[in-house]
C-alpha cells in the first residue's frame, strides 16, 4: 500500500527540518564560537563573576543580608557587566551605575581611603548594597514581592515605585528585574 504524500505535508516537513537545523546550528555557534563576553549579555546565559569582584560582592551583601549574593551579583552584572568605568547615556557612573545626585547622598567610603569614589568598585559595590537595604525599608508596605520592589527602586528610583504602588510600568525596569532573577540562577563566582 502506497501513501499519498501531499505537497503541503512535504513542505511542512521541510520547514520543520529547516527550523530544527537552524536551532541546532544556533546552539552550536552559541556554545562553541561566541566569546564568553557576548554570551554573558544574553538573558539566562551562564555568567561568571570576575574573581576580582567575587569576594567583594560576597562581603558587600553583609550590608543587606535579605538580598542573596547571587541576586546582588546579578544586579551588578545588569548594571555594568562589571565595568568599573561604565557610563550610561543618562549619566549613571561606575560599576554600580549611580547617578551623581544619588551617589552624593548614598555613596560611602567602603575601603577607608578617605574618599567616597563612584569609580572605585569597593566603594560603589558596598554603596549599592547599602542603597538596596535603604530601598528595601522604603518599599516595605507595598503589596507584592518586596525584593522586586527593591530592585525596581534601584533602577527607577524609590519615588516611582511608591507612586505606582509597586514595579513601575517602565519596560527598562521590568526587563532589569527579569534579567536579575533569570541571571542569578546561572551565575558562578570565579575563584582567585
Amino acid at each position: 500500500m502506497s501513501r499519498n504524500r501531499s505537497p503541503h505535508r512535504l513542505r511542512s516537513a521541510a520547514v520543520v527540518a529547516a527550523v530544527v537545523g537552524v536551532v541546532g546550528l544556533g546552539f552550536f555557534l552559541f556554545n562553541n564560537l561566541i566569546p564568553n563576553s557576548i554570551k554573558e549579555n544574553v538573558l539566562g546565559a551562564p555568567i561568571t563573576i570576575p574573581a576580582q569582584y567575587a569576594d567583594l560582592i560576597k562581603d558587600a551583601t553583609t550590608r543587606c543580608p535579605a538580598i542573596s549574593k547571587e541576586l546582588f551579583a546579578a544586579q551588578m552584572h545588569a548594571e555594568s557587566s562589571f565595568n568599573p568605568m561604565a557610563e550610561s547615556p543618562a549619566g549613571a557612573q561606575g560599576i554600580a551605575q549611580f547617578m551623581p545626585y544619588t551617589w552624593k547622598h548614598y555613596g560611602i567610603d567602603a575601603d577607608g581611603d578617605g574618599l567616597a569614589d563612584v569609580w572605585n568598585p569597593v566603594d560603589a559595590i558596598h554603596s549599592a548594597a547599602r542603597l538596596n537595604c535603604i530601598n528595601r525599608k522604603l518599599v516595605k508596605g507595598l503589596d507584592g514581592p518586596r525584593i522586586k520592589h527593591t530592585f525596581a527602586a534601584y533602577n527607577a528610583g524609590v519615588g516611582s515605585v511608591l507612586e505606582y504602588g509597586g514595579i513601575p510600568p517602565f519596560p527598562e525596569t521590568q526587563e532589569y528585574i527579569e534579567r536579575i532573577f533569570t541571571n542569578s540562577k546561572t551565575l558562578t563566582f570565579a575563584s582567585q
